[in-house]
């Protein structure tokens, strides 16, 4: 969902002889339609960060299917699979569904459809070839029950933590140097700044010589300006599982109540979340982390809200607008990921406030790969792809009064070089697909 992705394609396409129009993020399937009908669109193309956003593509094109229109549909983006896309969705619609990677290959595949020499009718026919392989090769996905289990493989927690405090606090005085220190420069210059190169050798040479300063100096720029306002709204709420939900309770009064012992009065029920289980393999859901509400122990959940602020939104789309397009591919950028930066640098001092930052490594770059003990999670992810359990999240932590950020009515987050996630202690949760 984030237009970065949207934006390449636009600049990408214009400057080879294509017209596009920009809809913008987040619109609905008759709003796109709409607009292909009235300007006549060759095709439609749709992208997606999250994995709700899949789900939103599918509603597109059983739209098309129902109205039986024939706009070839484009879809890429970090959610996507080159298997759900000449799988799952070419099944939904008798026109071409095609998967690119990225922008280059959008471009690709749109010389292909406008082109009078036969190749869109290759490209079509190929779209009905693989088409027809998908149906033979369908599977009923719906077999198998959604255990209720907890999974066989997660054992109790070695100990769980008393948290330094119950409820909610909001924290904004976040050194931006030290913030940058966490950056996944990776993410940044490969996903962000689309660096590719042939070899290793050519990336890390073009990374020392060229995209290192260039980061170097926009994150002075950006220290100087004050365009970025680190701020943090994050909380500690008891918790239990009960099957796939973990129940969240009020806090409790007295501060000195320790978790992982048993509670003789009881907390109020606040609300649920309700995670999906996988299927098959581990049988995992994001409930298995907690203490089931029948041991009698009381467990600790972490929730956390971070957000650089508006500015960055207003000054990219200023310089966007403005053509300025590298500039704009840049600061976007690195706006993304200096939000993606202070949810890691504020999930290591969770963990060092519930005291099992032990486990850290004492390397950055390895903090990126899940070494230290627990997890965060962000909804529309893959192991709690439900972008509707924002709205809990925004009922406990208060975002919009807190640090200025809302949800939108299809329960993103605005300004959007903000991220959410609940927190996890248990030292078996890392990331899996439900």
């Amino acid at each position: 969902m984030h237009d970065i992705g949207k934006n390449l394609v636009d600049i990408i396409l214009s400057n080879n002889g294509f017209k596009l129009i920009n809809l913008g993020i987040k619109q609905p399937g008759d709003s796109i339609i709409r607009a292909a009908q009235e300007h006549g669109a060759d095709a439609i193309g749709l992208s997606g960060l999250l994995v709700k956003s899949t789900l939103e593509m599918k509603y597109v094109i059983q739209d098309l299917e129902r109205q039986k229109l024939e706009f070839p549909v484009i879809c890429g983006g970090a959610a996507l699979t080159r298997k759900y896309v000449e799988g799952d969705l070419r099944r939904e619609y008798a026109n071409g569904v095609f998967y690119a990677d990225d922008a280059f290959a959008g471009l690709h595949i749109m010389e292909d459809l406008a082109t009078g020499d036969g190749a869109r009718d290759q490209r079509l026919r190929e779209d009905r070839i693989v088409k027809e392989y998908a149906k033979a090769a369908v599977i009923d996905e719906e077999t198998g029950p959604l255990f209720a289990e907890r999974s066989a493989v997660v054992t109790d927690a070695p100990n769980i933590p008393t948290p330094p405090f119950w409820s909610v606090r909001v924290k904004k005085d976040y050194d931006l140097r030290e913030l940058f220190r966490y950056i996944n420069e990776t993410a940044l210059f490969k996903n962000q700044w689309q660096l590719k190169t042939a070899s290793q050798s050519d990336y890390l040479r073009l990374v020392d010589d060229k995209f290192r300063p260039i980061l170097q100096k926009l994150e002075a720029e950006v220290f100087e300006s004050g365009l970025f306002a680190p701020a943090v709204v994050y909380g500690y709420f008891p918790a239990q599982s009960d099957g796939n939900d973990v129940i969240v309770y009020a806090p409790p009064r007295a501060q000195a109540r320790a978790c992982g012992t048993r509670w003789e009065e009881g907390l109020p029920e606040l609300l649920r979340f309700t995670f999906p289980r996988q299927k098959e393999g581990r049988r995992l859901a994001i409930s298995d982390f907690f203490a089931p509400k029948s041991s009698g122990k009381m467990d600790v959940l972490g929730l956390s809200l971070v957000t650089i602020g508006p500015a960055a939104s207003v000054e990219t789309q200023r310089l966007f607008e403005g053509g300025e397009y590298t500039k704009y591919l840049y600061l976007h950028g690195l706006s993304v990921e200096t939000a993606e930066a202070l949810a890691e640098f504020h999930h290591k001092k969770m963990r060092e406030e519930w005291g099992i930052d032990g486990d850290d490594s004492s390397e950055i770059r390895d903090l990126f790969h899940q070494k230290y003990r627990g997890s965060r999670y962000s909804f529309g992810y893959p192991a709690c792809p439900n972008l509707e359990d924002q709205t809990k999240l925004f009922t406990l932590l208060k975002p919009e009064e807190n640090v200025g950020v809302r949800l939108t009515s299809g329960f993103l987050l605005e300004p959007e070089q903000s991220t959410s996630a609940i927190v996890v202690h248990h030292p078996a949760a890392k990331y899996f697909v439900a």
